[in-house]
């Protein structure tokens, strides 16, 4: 039974609250007995309140709302890779982990793949992960600059005014939607062959992880499953 704040593991656990020793350990850290559940892949190592640690030691390394009974290590190697999936969104520097976090449960939900540039939150930061709902473990993470080289994708740019309207295109076949951080948007650098814009009333634009969950529906819903 562990005991005090300064055993290795609970170290381990307050070091990877941190990007920097996620990215140089290759590890996260899964909070909570859900997040747990979903995990496709054994973990480094696993706290139990009450079991292997006292419980108010665990609360205390947590960065959860509510402490958790359960806490696991988990490789980062070990999350899916890059597979043939026929949506995509590619999300250029969302730097907020809620919304990188909700896009890849939406993309769970759609059958979509992720495509993160430089400058994107840490999908496997404690916010993103717990947005995620455990969907990190299901859909597939890849580089931006990686999606960009697929020729099969149509690249669709999300822009909050002045594309077509997103109802109105055909969607059909494999697209990428291509969505910007929601301060400066894309850039014009990053390429795409077309602009779409979900309407609105009553507000200037989406959340972007509204607008991306938006786009994967109409995606599929001129892409039925046969």
């Amino acid at each position: 039974m562990i005991t005090s704040t300064d055993n290795d593991r609970l170290v381990l656990v307050r070091k990877l609250a941190q990007r920097r020793w996620r990215d140089k350990l290759g590890l996260f850290v899964c909070e909570g007995e859900d997040l747990v559940a979903a995990a496709r892949a054994d973990p480094v190592d696993l706290l139990v309140a009450g079991e292997n640690v006292e419980a108010q030691l665990l609360a205390r390394v947590s960065s959860a709302p509510h402490p958790p009974r359960v806490i696991g290590v988990y490789r980062r190697a070990d999350l899916p890779g890059p597979e043939p999936r026929p949506v995509l969104l590619a999300l250029w520097r969302l730097t907020d982990p809620g919304n990188v976090g909700t896009l890849i449960r939406s993309a769970d939900a759609f059958g979509a793949a992720v495509a993160l540039s430089n400058g994107c939150a840490d999908p496997t930061g404690p916010k993103a992960l717990r947005a995620s709902a455990g969907s990190i473990w299901r859909v597939p993470l890849l580089e931006f600059e990686a999606a960009a080289g697929v020729a099969a994708f149509r690249r669709l740019a999300l822009v909050p005014a002045g594309g077509a309207e997103l109802g109105k295109l055909d969607l059909r076949g494999p697209v990428a939607f291509y969505l910007g951080s929601e301060r400066e948007g894309l850039p014009a650098t990053v390429e795409r062959d077309a602009e779409a814009t979900i309407p609105c009333r009553g507000v200037d634009s989406l959340n972007v992880a509204a607008a991306g969950a938006i786009a994967l529906y109409e995606w599929a819903r001129q892409n039925p499953l046969s």
